[in-house]
C-alpha cells in the first residue's frame, strides 16, 4: 500500500515541479490603458496566489516523501495516531489525521475572525 502512495506522491511532485517552472503569468508588462493595467494586475495576483498554493503543496508532498523514508508516513504529526487510509487516498501528503486537521482549521478560522474584529476596532 505504501508503494501506491509513494507513486502518487512522486507523480504529484513531478506535476507541481513542472507547473512551478512556468512563471510567465506573473511577468510585469508595460500597458498603457488603465483598465488593462487593472485587469493584468488582477490576473497576476491570481497567478501568484496559485503559485503560492502549488509551492505549499509541493513542500507538503516532499515532507510526506521524507516521512516515508524515515518510516513515519501515515502517522499524524500532532496526535501520533494512524491517519486513515481513506484520508491518505484522498490526500496522500496529509500530515494530520482528520480530527487534528479539523482542530487546526477551526483555530485558523477563529484567528481570522479575531483579526477581522481587531481591524474593525
Amino acid at each position: 500500500m505504501t508503494q501506491t502512495y509513494r507513486k502518487a506522491l512522486q507523480s504529484k511532485k513531478k506535476e507541481l515541479t513542472q507547473k512551478l517552472a512556468v512563471r510567465e503569468d506573473i511577468a510585469v508588462e508595460p500597458i498603457s490603458e488603465a483598465i488593462d493595467q487593472v485587469q493584468r494586475a488582477s490576473e497576476r495576483e491570481f497567478a501568484i496566489s496559485r503559485l503560492d498554493r502549488d509551492w505549499q503543496t509541493l513542500r507538503a508532498v516532499e515532507a510526506a516523501l521524507a516521512r516515508m523514508a524515515d518510516k513515519s508516513y501515515g502517522i499524524c504529526l500532532r496526535c501520533e495516531e494512524e491517519i486513515s487510509p481513506k484520508r491518505l487516498n484522498a490526500i496522500p501528503w496529509a500530515p494530520l489525521c482528520i480530527s487534528c486537521q479539523e482542530k487546526v482549521d477551526e483555530a485558523r478560522e477563529t484567528e481570522h475572525v479575531d483579526l477581522a474584529f481587531s481591524d474593525a476596532a
